[in-house]
């Protein structure tokens, strides 16, 4: 089932605040895991399987139903082979608002009441009109997910418990670089105007919009944007009024391909953000440093990072 769009163009200025898995494996391996006492986990983006496979260490296999960052994820579609992995698990994290609906229709098609599912959306207790559904740029969301996973997973395996807890402490401080990164950004560079594409990292940026939110959900829905609205864009890259262009590097279709290019004539360095955590090589904590790196360096030297 394809998805929809889930990204928006935006116009904004950028204030910052403080803010081991595995791919798809078979119904035998999922089932090996549960008879020897592993708890069986999936996390709909690879994002919060890393953050379940932190939290759950030695006593969980994890699976990421989403893990490609070069491929597009608003054209997923859910095969047999996920729904059977889905099915299996014991514990499930996805994102909400409309992002992963396949898991609902999975979760649907083979009820289980057993299984722990952490929909985030409502683990953060925002609503269905919530705009931008990329929730893992926010400060507050991996933690919640974090002290959530300690409760289901000992729920699961109460002798491990302290295990988990003690896990979940050491991720909680390793996001403390990140939120150091960020003050300093925000302290050095107050309200530095930024162009965006989509709304894939505004939670980290705290965007004031600089063009209506109709434009957004245009693209988000794939609904050609309003001439005038482009125009607005050209502009900002033509009068030098934006200091960085931050694009969505895993969607980049012929519209995007036009901003890319002209804020490379007239000289604005962009910044490639992700929606599925980059892989090899990062976790969720690197990750989002790497992201904050690259915006600094778009900004204070004029640097582009297209892709981490």
């Amino acid at each position: 089932m394809p998805m929809l769009r889930r990204g928006g163009v935006v116009f904004a200025l950028v204030v910052l605040v403080l803010l081991p898995v595995t791919g798809i494996g078979g119904s035998a391996a999922v089932a090996a895991s549960s008879s020897n006492g592993i708890i069986v986990a999936v996390g709909a983006e690879n994002e919060y399987a890393n953050v379940i496979g932190q939290i759950g260490g030695r006593y969980v296999k994890v699976s990421a139903i989403e893990s490609n960052p070069n491929t597009d994820p608003h054209t997923f579609e859910a095969s047999p082979s996920v729904a059977k992995v889905v099915s299996a698990a014991q514990v499930v994290v996805q994102n909400g608002i409309g992002y992963d609906t396949y898991m609902n229709d999975i979760e649907a098609a083979s009820p289980d009441s057993s299984r722990k599912v952490i929909d985030v959306q409502k683990l953060l207790g925002l609503p269905n009109s919530t705009p931008n559904p990329h929730l893992w740029y926010r400060e507050d969301t991996m933690p919640a997910v974090a002290k959530a996973l300690v409760s289901d997973l000992s729920a699961i395996q109460p002798a491990h418990r302290a295990y988990f807890q003690a896990n979940a402490t050491k991720f909680d401080n390793s996001l403390k670089p990140w939120y150091a990164a960020v003050a300093a950004f925000a302290k050095r560079y107050p309200k530095t105007p930024v162009a965006t594409t989509e709304p894939v990292g505004d939670y980290m940026l705290e965007a004031a919009n600089l063009t209506p939110f109709p434009l957004q959900a245009d693209i988000m829905n794939g609904v050609d944007p309003a001439p005038q609205a482009v125009s607005f864009q050209d502009e900002l890259f033509s009068q030098h009024k934006v200091k960085a262009f931050v694009y969505n590097q895993q969607v980049t279709d012929s519209l995007t391909a036009s901003f890319l290019s002209d804020a490379k004539k007239y000289g604005i360095p962009v910044v490639g953000v992700y929606e599925t955590m980059p892989t090899p090589g990062f976790d969720y904590q690197s990750w989002m440093l790497a992201e904050i790196d690259a915006l600094q360096k778009a900004v204070a030297d004029k640097v582009s990072t297209r892709k981490l």
